[in-house]
């Protein structure tokens, strides 16, 4: 990995609570809960802080206590949060279960009401926030969560066009947040027609544009979209098999508009914490764009997700020369002296 100047990134996007029993207990067992705050968008503003980078979330909380924890874990890893608004409104919530083995995780999700989905588009100055900008990063959950989200994010979009900032998005497609009277699939074409680098692969073209595409089928999926998104410069997928909860294989493949790269399948068993490995791949592609090329930033991106599955809580908290330590070790899992 190659150093460079610290470069400023801007994620928007929901905070929420997760509550999860310890030791893959069961709800129905279990007598406490631990507290991790994350969100698919501030988890990538968290490990490119850990990675090194300038970061700063941009979201609502609410005006009490639980909105003092949630900056502060934010802070906690030197995220800023000067542009994160306060209202009346409650903090999100979602409860996880921990899969293990052949019993798989389960979240339920209580957000409807939330501070961020209360929010309205006046209340954010994107000039003011994207100044000084090198990326921003969104992803498809964003725009679900409600109109006002929706209309803030449009906002921040055609700002970071205009500035020249690279944009990436993960268009992740979730039906149940999709509430109010909209067309997703429209939605999400108009805002990933306003971004640079998309992190996804044929089901989400699919979806987005309503074609067939297979999956093996990448780069057919990935050239038709760069016709017609012709900002879309880069298309990256990661790919995931399971033997079952607590044993996966990662792997990443990307095109360019010239040349598909593919990473090797890495093995992770056990799988510590699911949750957020695919923020952990966008966070490791941003940061690799931002000081390799492409193939490096590809291979960092994939370590990123293979060591988020190992650390507890909903964010990748490693050091940009820890991931790259282990890719030289060729993750091997040796200790570090």
């Amino acid at each position: 990995m190659i150093a460079g100047r610290k470069h400023r990134v801007v994620t928007f996007g929901e905070l929420l609570m997760r509550l999860s029993p310890p030791d893959y207990n069961c709800f129905v067992q279990a007598q406490q809960a631990g507290i991790f705050y994350g969100g698919t968008e501030a988890n990538v503003a968290v490990a490119l802080a850990c990675m090194g980078c300038e970061t700063s979330h941009v979201t609502a909380l609410p005006d009490d206590f639980t909105g003092d924890a949630a900056r502060g874990h934010l802070n906690r890893y030197g995220v800023d949060t000067s542009f994160v608004i306060r209202n009346t409104a409650p903090l999100g919530i979602y409860f996880l279960e921990q899969g293990i083995v052949h019993r798989p995780g389960r979240i339920v999700y209580n957000r409807d009401h939330s501070a961020f989905s209360a929010i309205v588009p006046e209340v954010f100055d994107w000039e003011q926030i994207l100044a000084g900008t090198s990326w921003f990063h969104w992803t498809g959950i964003t725009p679900a969560i409600s109109p006002g989200a929706a209309a803030a994010l449009k906002q921040a979009l055609k700002e970071a066009r205009n500035r020249g900032i690279t944009v990436s998005t993960d268009p992740v497609y979730r039906s149940n947040l999709w509430k109010y009277d909209t067309d997703p699939a429209a939605t999400l074409r108009e805002m990933v027609a306003l971004s640079s680098v998309f992190m996804g692969g044929p089901a989400e073209i699919n979806m987005i544009f309503g074609t067939s595409f297979e999956d093996e089928h990448f780069t057919d999926a990935a050239k038709f979209l760069m016709e017609e998104c012709p900002g879309i410069k880069s298309v990256t997928q990661k790919t995931r098999s399971s033997v079952n909860a607590s044993c996966h294989k990662i792997a990443a493949r990307c095109w360019d508009g010239k040349e598909l790269y593919v990473t090797e399948a890495v093995e992770i068993t056990p799988v510590v914490d699911r949750i957020g490995t695919g923020d952990a791949f966008a966070a490791g592609l941003i940061y690799g764009m931002l000081h390799d090329n492409i193939k490096g930033a590809l291979e960092f991106a994939n370590a990123t997700s293979v060591l988020k599955h190992t650390v507890p809580g909903d964010a990748c908290l490693l050091s940009a020369g820890a991931i790259t330590a282990v890719i030289r070790s060729r993750f091997s899992g040796r200790i570090i002296r």
